[in-house]
């Protein structure tokens, strides 16, 4: 039997920017977004340093705030998929500490984070 995973996080960076999505994989919506485009988030960012570890644990953090308003609670018992080692490999090594500085930010917000480091699905988070 296979593990459902329903909510999944993708990250996108860039040399200037940092996004992060949840989307719902039953109806492939995007549940919630955060990204250092957007001009609220690039404002409260020092020296206008939209992409790195600290510009990352902001969008995290939003990502989780938003979440939370779209119903997604935290401490759901599915909790949201992380495909560490995909997540990482599609990155250069420069964005390691920024794909954790998001992983780290939701879980400092209550949500349950389900790393799948390798094909047998292990939970952990």
């Amino acid at each position: 039997m296979t593990v459902l995973k329903r909510y999944v996080l993708r990250l996108f960076m860039s040399l200037k920017y940092v996004t992060a999505n949840v989307v719902d994989r039953n109806n492939g919506r995007i549940v919630a977004t955060a990204s250092t485009v957007e001009h609220s988030i690039k404002n409260s960012l020092e020296c206008g340093r939209t992409c790195n570890a600290k510009a990352a644990t902001v969008v995290g953090e939003v990502l989780a705030m938003r979440l939370k308003v779209e119903g997604l609670e935290s401490g759901q018992e599915r909790g949201i998929h992380v495909d560490v080692n995909k997540e990482l490999e599609k990155k250069d090594f420069k964005n390691r500490t920024k794909v954790w500085a998001v992983i780290n930010s939701l879980k400092n917000n209550g949500f349950k984070l389900i790393l799948d480091e390798d094909n047998d699905a292990s939970q952990s988070g």
